[in-house]
């Protein structure tokens, strides 16, 4: 399998590429909208989420004249489940990303990850530093909140399926209100929040949009140990430009870790989005406009 013929859906093309192990992972493909002013961007989601969670920025970012690749992690979204959850994890989702941007014959890129896929760009940037020309991390670091992690373990794996997308927009905002406290009442905002996080199954029940085994990766979480701290990985990704964007009510990255980043190296960009917790989805004006403008600085 190679990237595939292309598919022409919503201003992106859809491709489907083999990893290493011969699973199947899906990406979109924005080309730019304008002549290209730098390199690709390579949007990565976090743990239970998928591309769908870039569908606002990514064409955004496609306008500014780059070109915009958002995969679904194996087991999320398009792409296949794992036969063996040991694999999820972010050291082969790395490997995945960059088997997927060697077939698509990218070889340098802006890297922009939440949650998850921060800490996948930072295993990138160890192993692989070449690759990244900048990076802009979404409400996450090499420190991580235990608190936090504690309650992402409580739900992550937990996909019983619903009857309705009324009911999956209830679902959504009892796992996420805390996330967004001002858009409590905003019953648009779970319906888009759910289709981007649930599927229709072909019986027509609702569910979560990912393999349940990947709860497996916090099996053996403990709360009462510190988390491992990374960062050695920090170092080498904050040898390129960095911005560090950070929910203002965040249980995963607190203000004093994204300090500490800035203690690396001060020159990492921050900006920090008040209202929003865990995490920003980067459509909000402040965010937008520190991604905006980093973009506008690197190549």
């Amino acid at each position: 399998m190679d990237a595939g013929a292309p598919i022409g859906i919503g201003g992106y093309e859809e491709r489907v590429i083999a990893t290493l192990d011969g699973l199947a992972i899906y990406a979109r493909d924005y080309p730019p909208l304008a002549p290209e002013t730098g390199a690709p961007v390579v949007c990565l989601h976090g743990l239970t989420r998928n591309s769908r969670d870039f569908e606002v920025i990514a064409p955004r970012i496609a306008a500014l004249g780059r070109r915009v690749i958002v995969p679904d992690m194996r087991g999320r979204g398009k792409s296949a489940n794992d036969p063996d959850p040991a694999h999820y994890v972010p050291a082969v989702y790395a490997q995945d990303v960059l088997k997927l941007l060697d077939s698509l014959g990218i070889g340098r890129a802006v890297f922009l990850g939440t949650s998850m896929g921060g800490l996948i760009t930072m295993v990138i940037a160890a192993t692989n530093p070449d690759r990244i020309a900048a990076s802009v991390l979404n409400d996450v670091g090499p420190q991580l909140n235990t608190s936090g992690l504690a309650r992402i373990a409580n739900y992550v794996g937990h996909v019983q399926p619903v009857a309705s997308w009324q009911d999956a927009a209830v679902a959504a905002r009892s796992t996420n209100g805390a996330a967004f406290p001002d858009r409590l009442d905003d019953d648009a905002f779970w319906l888009a929040f759910a289709h981007r996080t649930f599927r229709a199954r072909d019986d027509g029940q609702i569910e979560l949009d990912y393999d349940p085994h990947i709860a497996l990766a916090f099996a053996d979480f403990d709360a009462d140990a510190p988390p491992a701290d990374l960062t050695p990985y920090f170092e080498a990704l904050a040898k390129a430009p960095v911005l560090s964007v950070r929910g203002g009510l965040s249980d995963i990255l607190s203000q004093e870790a994204a300090e500490r980043m800035r203690a690396v190296n001060d020159r990492v960009d921050a900006v920090t989005i008040e209202g929003i917790g865990h995490a920003p989805m980067l459509d909000e004006p402040d965010a937008w406009d520190a991604v905006l403008d980093f973009l506008a600085k690197v190549e």
